[in-house]
């Protein structure tokens, strides 16, 4: 097996895109430079083909595998995944989680959507790319970083106290829906009884 196939397989984050009303290429290209595993919801499937992408699986209804067999040739080996009720994000993770992958980017979908995904964070390491944001869940409940002076994203369960250190000094506060913070340029602690988010502006 050639070290190419390996990382193909289990190294690299998968990528799984399922929403491009806010995304482009240019954001997506870098997360594929190493040639993941790439799951397409049908909704953005002709966008991504168009971008001359390999997709190794698309997740689809049972009408639009139907309608659409001849992908299977055209896009070899691509297969179906076969989606109920548009869960694309579930049925995605829980095949991640089947072939033993230990990461993904999920692209296109929302941060909110991030506290649904804590029973998967034991088993897979996620982050989400939302529009122009990147989020990363900090498990430990302890984070520190240096960032430029800049806006950061802290998101998790409402209410949830956070404690935040850096030049600016020492703060104490509640998570909140959306809790936005200003940061020096140095670095910033992040402390939390719990689970949480950070997200980062990385494209403008």
């Amino acid at each position: 097996m050639s070290s190419h196939h390996f990382v193909k397989d289990k190294q690299e984050p998968a990528v799984m895109i399922l929403e491009l009303d806010q995304i482009r290429f240019d954001q997506v290209s870098p997360l594929l430079e190493w040639v993941p595993t790439v799951l397409v919801s049908e909704k953005v499937l002709d966008q991504v083909m168009s971008w001359g992408i390999k997709i190794d699986v698309i997740l689809a209804s049972e009408a639009f595998q139907a309608e659409n067999q001849h992908l299977l040739e055209e896009q070899y080996p691509v297969k179906f995944l076969n989606t109920l009720d548009e869960k694309y994000l579930q049925t995605g993770l829980d095949y991640l989680v089947s072939t033993e992958h230990k990461a993904v980017h999920l692209v296109g979908i929302s941060h909110l959507k991030a506290l649904e995904l804590q029973d998967k964070l034991e088993l897979l390491n996620l982050t989400i790319l939302d529009g122009d944001w990147k989020y990363y869940p900090v498990k430990s409940g302890e984070f520190k970083k240096w960032f430029a002076e800049s806006n950061i994203h802290i998101h998790g369960k409402e209410g949830m106290p956070v404690q935040i250190q850096n030049e600016n000094g020492e703060l104490i506060l509640p998570i909140t829906y959306a809790t936005m913070l200003e940061v020096p340029e140095g670095i910033t602690e992040i402390k939390a009884p719990g689970i949480f988010w950070i997200g980062e502006q990385v494209y403008s």
